[in-house]
């Protein structure tokens, strides 16, 4: 019996090969993890930004939306600056604008979270099953021809167009028709960032599905659903949980944005790009108006980005290989 191909450079495979990532230890990932600063960096803004946005209830001095007329305002109707009362002033309203900033990030996170979650089921779904059914021979009834459905061809090709529409336009767009509310943004968001990954899931099941250990279960009887689910998906988890946490980056710009140009979450609810788009004219005369809500988005990007580089650095087989050395 012929030993079993090796894992070429660039991860795909040869032969018999695993799947690239699929061998890893885990104590070896963890150990890559924990040794890489930039993961301990993004953790830890990854444990701030989401630790205010669960206990902002708890946290925030005020109610986000309560409106201190008399006390939260100066003489001439401005924000007051930041005092010993509301620690980072109030906005042009007289909300507390601490409170704001809190509750905002509550709902940007929900929104991230959420509607980064269906998008990535949508891209693992649509992917997987376009390039492990491919084109299946279906039995006419009462005849003995068959034909074939074109499932990959059919998915691909909604993939491609879901890819060709300007991503924001479209979702202002469903946004007009359907309505703005934290729900209607979460399936807007999560129905059109899905395609990414249905791309390059698709790339990676089309090269497992012909491994020696599909092959085998294939021979042994297994379902094409069972091969799908047990044997070919489990060996998508390392890439699929990158690009999650880098799609969580991706989506809380994607919401501020929407939220900035009014087609998403509406008032009073506080979010980021609402803060940002009430207060853009007082850039001059207060910037911190802007550049606080402005922080936040940074620091929250920051943080999921820097936690996703540093997963798939430790879950890539090339760098792995380095580090054994």
């Amino acid at each position: 019996m012929t030993a079993p191909k090796t894992l070429a450079a660039d991860g795909a495979l040869r032969g018999d090969a695993t799947p690239a990532g699929a061998g890893l230890p885990r104590v070896g990932v963890w150990t890559a993890l924990r040794g890489d600063p930039m993961f301990w960096v993004g953790f830890a803004l990854v444990v701030l930004v989401v630790g205010v946005a669960v206990l902002a209830p708890v946290l925030a001095p005020f109610d986000p939306n309560h409106q201190f007329r008399r006390e939260g305002l100066a003489a001439t109707g401005d924000p007051l600056g930041p005092g010993p009362k509301f620690l980072l002033g109030t906005d042009r309203t007289g909300r507390d604008y601490l409170s704001r900033l809190m509750f905002g990030a509550r709902t940007s996170i929900t929104i991230a979270l959420v509607a980064n979650g269906i998008a990535t089921l949508i891209g693992v779904a649509v992917g997987s099953i376009a390039a492990y059914a491919g084109s299946p021979q279906v039995r006419i009834p009462l005849t003995r021809r068959y034909v074939g459905l074109p499932v990959e061809a059919v998915l691909m090709r909604l993939t491609d167009l879901a890819l060709s529409f300007p991503a924001l336009l479209l979702a202002i767009a469903l946004a007009a028709v359907v309505g703005a509310s934290i729900g209607s943004v979460i399936l807007i968001i999560g129905a059109i960032l899905w395609a990414s990954l249905s791309r390059i899931v698709y790339g990676r099941v089309r090269v497992i599905r012909n491994a020696a250990f599909v092959e085998g279960a294939r021979a042994l009887g297994a379902s094409s659903p069972d091969i799908l689910l047990r044997h070919i998906l489990p060996h998508l988890v390392p890439l699929v949980v990158v690009y999650a946490a880098l799609g969580i980056a991706a989506t809380v710009l994607f919401e501020t944005a929407l939220s900035y140009l009014g087609a998403g979450v509406p008032g009073p609810t506080a979010t980021w790009g609402t803060m940002i788009a009430d207060h853009i004219s007082w850039y001059a005369t207060d910037p911190r108006l802007v550049l606080l809500p402005g922080v936040a988005i940074m620091l929250t990007v920051l943080g999921f980005s820097l936690l996703g580089d540093a997963i798939r650095d430790a879950l890539d087989p090339r760098s792995w290989s380095a580090r054994s050395r």
